[in-house]
Parts: C-alpha cells; sequence; structure tokens
C-alpha cells in the first residue's frame, strides 16, 4: 500500500489528530489504526534541500555578478561599450527578460510540480524586466522628472505576468514596484519634499499599506484571475502597514530632521502606543480565528514594538535584568492564559 510521506511534525500532528477523533468516537480503532499505518515519515526534507540550493544558487549568482564587475578585464571592455547606446542596453535586457518568461512558462508546462526550477527562471526575468524598464527611463525620460511613471509600467508588465503565469513570485515583485511607484508619484507631486498631504514617508505608506491589507480582503477574492495572489496580497500589505507604523512611532509625523531632532521622544509616544495596540490587535484575532499568518505577524511586530519603546526610554533608566524580568513575567502570565483557554477548548 502506498503511504503518504510527511516531516515527522507532521506525522505527530496528524497522529494527535486521530487520537482525538478516536478517543471522541468518531472513528473505531480498527480505523485510526489504518490511518496511522497510511503515514510515513520522511528519512530527509528533500524540499526543503532543493529550496537552499535555489538559494544559494542565486545568492552565489549574485556574487558572481558583483565580481565580474570589479574583474579588470571586463571593467575595460565595459568602458570600451560606454558610448553604446542606451537602447542597445535596454534591447539586451528586455531580450533576456523573453528568454526567461518563456523558459519558465515552458519548464511549467511540463514540469508543473517543480515549482523552485521554474520561480528560479522568473526571478532572472524579473531582474531583466527592471534592467530594461531602467534604460527605457533613460531614453525616453531624460528631459522629466516624473520618472515615476516609469515604476507603474513595471507595476502593469509585472502584473500581467504574474496573473499569465500564476507566479506568486512576480506577484511580490508587483507589490514592491506599487510600493515604488507610490512613494515616488507623491514625492513628484510634492515637489520631491518629505512631505505630501501633510503626511511624511512612514505616514503615507502606512495608509498604503492599510489599503493594499483592505483590497487582499475585500476586492481581491471577487476577482477570479487574482483569486490565488490573495494570501501574498494580505501579507505583503500586513508587512507595509506593520513596518511603517513601527517606522512611524520611531519618527513621528516628521519630515525636517532638525525639528524630529530637537523634540523629546515621549512626544511621540501616542505612535508607539497605536502601533503596539495594533500588532497586538492582530495577534488576537489571529487567536480568535486561528489565523496563523496573522497572529505571527502581529506577534513578531509587538515584540519589535516592546524593545523599540524600551531603547527609546528605558535604555539609560531602567537596569536591565529589571526590564527582562518584567518580560519574561509578562509572557509567562500570557501563556497562562492561553493555556487556560486552550485546556477548556479541550474538554468543551
Amino acid at each position: 500500500m502506498k503511504k503518504l510521506d510527511v516531516t515527522r511534525q507532521d506525522h505527530d500532528t496528524v497522529s494527535e489528530a486521530i487520537d482525538f477523533w478516536e478517543t471522541r468516537g468518531y472513528l473505531d480503532p480498527q480505523k485510526s489504526a489504518e490511518l496511522r499505518d497510511s503515514l510515513d515519515v520522511k528519512s530527509f526534507d528533500w524540499g526543503r534541500l532543493a529550496r537552499y540550493a535555489f538559494w544559494v544558487a542565486l545568492g552565489c549568482l549574485v556574487f558572481a555578478i558583483l565580481s565580474l564587475f570589479i574583474d579588470e578585464a571586463f571593467v575595460q571592455f565595459v568602458q570600451s561599450l560606454s558610448d553604446a547606446p542606451d537602447v542597445i542596453y535596454f534591447g539586451f535586457f528586455a531580450a533576456l527578460a523573453v528568454i526567461f518568461y518563456a523558459l519558465g512558462f515552458r519548464y511549467k508546462l511540463r514540469h508543473p510540480t517543480k515549482t523552485l526550477s521554474i520561480e528560479t527562471m522568473m526571478l532572472v526575468g524579473v531582474f531583466a524586466t527592471a534592467a530594461s524598464i531602467g534604460f527605457l527611463g533613460k531614453i525616453l525620460g531624460k528631459d522629466t522628472s516624473h520618472y515615476s511613471l516609469f515604476f507603474l509600467l513595471s507595476v502593469v508588465i509585472y502584473g500581467a505576468l504574474a496573473v499569465r503565469f500564476k507566479s506568486q513570485l512576480i506577484w511580490i515583485f508587483m507589490l514592491i514596484s506599487l510600493g515604488i511607484w507610490f512613494g515616488t508619484e507623491t514625492a513628484h507631486h510634492s515637489n520631491w519634499g518629505f512631505q505630501f498631504w501633510g503626511m511624511n514617508y512612514p505616514l503615507r505608506f502606512t495608509l498604503f499599506g492599510l489599503v493594499i491589507t483592505l483590497i487582499a480582503i475585500f476586492v481581491v477574492p471577487r476577482i477570479k484571475a487574482l483569486l490565488e495572489f490573495r494570501k501574498t496580497s494580505y501579507v505583503v500589505g500586513l508587512l507595509y502597514l506593520m513596518i511603517s507604523l513601527w517606522a512611524l512611532s520611531i519618527f513621528g509625523n516628521y519630515s525636517d530632521w532638525d525639528r524630529w531632532a530637537s523634540i523629546r521622544q515621549y512626544e511621540m509616544f501616542y505612535w508607539g502606543l497605536i502601533s503596539t495596540a495594533v500588532a497586538l490587535g492582530l495577534v488576537l484575532y489571529g487567536l480568535r480565528f486561528k489565523d496563523n499568518t496573522t497572529r505571527e505577524i502581529g506577534f513578531v511586530f509587538f515584540i519589535i514594538n516592546i524593545y523599540t519603546r524600551y531603547v527609546e526610554y528605558l535604555w539609560d533608566n531602567m537596569n536591565r535584568t529589571l526590564f527582562f524580568l518584567f518580560l519574561a513575567v509578562s509572557f509567562w502570565l500570557v501563556g497562562r492564559w492561553a493555556e487556560k483557554i486552550w485546556n477548556k477548548r479541550n474538554l468543551d
């Protein structure tokens, strides 16, 4: 009989579920034994090895390119091409992008399960696309400062390619490009100042992250072609939101460095309070609705906010031992509270 290969952790989880169903009478002992016998623990996680190997390969590729650029012979060769028109570089990188997208799409049709190999090809195509758009900007935008339009072009290209190839990786780069476009577009309309409609960059991107998150929750699920990108959009939107809120808790809504440096940190305490409260709210929401992604993002930023506030307000005024002891007791109490809820649900 063919068995299902699972990791040790998954095996333990499924076994606990089978035990629970058996004790509640949902499964008879014979069926429970059959289900346990259908599981086989993986001797080695080859998928994880493959993922790490591709990451190392990409890292080595980056280092190889950097090494190439400091090679004397290559530098002399590049200098000899310094007078080449930008259209040549644009054509080269555009062709390179098309080649790797085509290879990735062809490989996906033949080997749909080999996602890591496919995403690696797509990643090279993404970088080549960015380079080609950069040179296109140099060709068309020499007499304009409104180069944020070229970032918008990359958003359109990445979005179309992500939907066509059903690639989560390209969709992530689309969302990153969307953030870059938003930042440069608002900067352009504020004459490249730090304030736009009375908002500095952290506050702007806090609202931007909130909008992306809400779109991921309410809009993306209604569009069939984008349905598979809901979770990715939700995670990226939350990261935009929480990173910006954390930056806002440090810098406030100030756009002038001298003015920010002249104020006391407690004057921006409310931003820190909002950032911490939102993070804690995500944790509670994740626990309440069993949303692991929301819970983990909220927990990470809750810890980051706690330590940030410590550095800001207590670093020179409170003994380190007492602070960490306070944290230990606090989280122990939270753990006991969560344990009581967990035990109560198991008894119900």
